[in-house]
């Protein structure tokens, strides 16, 4: 369970950063309101992971599922650059979240 309640939680990461530029500046008050709503499930997942995977392990995947998840909608949804380069380094992210995995002693 808890390597699903971290991939919840790294996928509502990837919810609420798109609900961040939806808030243009926390200035639209839904927008603002959902983000947070995100925010707080998000960090609720996250906490729940914790109880049992190590502390590095969880925030590196957490964080590298919302960075991947946040890139790939950039490039998809908000039309941003699609450089090798770019692709690259979400790949090296992704071999990293997996090695991570790999390496946990905690089984799944």
């Amino acid at each position: 369970m808890p390597w699903i309640h971290l991939t919840i939680a790294g996928l509502l990461e990837v919810a609420w950063a798109i609900g961040l530029k939806q808030t243009d500046g926390w200035s639209r008050l839904w927008p603002s309101v959902i983000t947070v709503a995100l925010m707080i499930a998000s960090f609720f997942f996250l906490s729940l992971a914790l109880r049992t995977l190590p502390l590095g392990t969880a925030y590196a995947v957490w964080t590298g599922i919302g960075a991947v998840g946040t890139a790939l909608v950039g490039i998809f949804i908000f039309d941003e650059p699609r450089t090798a380069a770019r692709l690259v380094c979400i790949l090296l992210i992704i071999s990293g979240v997996v090695g991570l995995k790999l390496a946990s002693s905690h089984p799944s």
